[in-house]
């Protein structure tokens, strides 16, 4: 559960103003429950998302991160961005982007990852598995984050935990989000369907 320190509360009165000035935007909903989760950015069409997510999370105390190329963690800029919630990456790595973030929940007590399954504001005709295979990895769940530009509105829906069966766990994500998830986007254009290639195969191998 989110915790409202002192700090907090001032990052939380700061992004209220952050939506207040971006047009009255509001978080709706309940705190995440669990600790660690893998968060999707939902719909993803816009290089407004970002920052409304961002601003979201905070103005109810809650710390999100997500991931950012290992040249922008190094000093000095990389002590800012760490400290906004940028996590580096090494693509060159062993195991990659998926074994860097599953150690990376290992070793944190609370971590909230935001990734937009889409990996791009154009519109795709298939999700990028990433998401799945860290959350599946570190055994961690995924919370299904979503911003209407229609209500101005935005949060995360209720915990899924995955089952290893890929195609099961698209529709308990496609269920959330529903057929209009289009049009929740400030470009619906952009929006392709939510699914991913390893559906095809039945497995979560890829």
């Amino acid at each position: 559960m989110a915790k409202r320190g002192a700090s907090n509360l001032f990052t939380a009165a700061m992004s209220w103003s952050t939506l207040r000035a971006m047009g009255g935007w509001r978080y709706e909903g309940e705190l995440p429950a669990p600790r660690k989760a893998v968060c999707l950015a939902v719909p993803h069409s816009s290089n407004l998302d970002g920052l409304l997510l961002v601003a979201l999370a905070q103005s109810i105390g809650m710390s999100i991160s997500w991931m950012v190329k290992d040249s922008m963690g190094k000093p000095p800029h990389g002590w800012v961005v760490k400290g906004v919630g940028g996590v580096p990456i090494e693509r060159s790595r062993p195991h990659g982007v998926v074994g860097q973030m599953i150690e990376e929940f290992a070793r944190r007590d609370d971590f909230y990852l935001v990734i937009p399954p889409e990996g791009t504001r154009s519109r795709v005709e298939y999700w990028k598995s990433g998401f799945y295979h860290i959350a599946l990895g570190a055994e961690v769940p995924v919370l299904p984050g979503y911003l209407d530009f229609r209500r101005k509105v935005g949060g995360f829906g209720p915990p899924i935990t995955l089952t290893g069966d890929v195609r099961a766990d698209m529709d308990a994500i496609r269920e959330f989000y529903g057929p209009d998830v289009a049009a929740m986007a400030q470009h619906p254009e952009r929006i392709g369907p939510m699914r991913m290639r390893e559906e095809e195969r039945g497995d979560a191998e890829g």
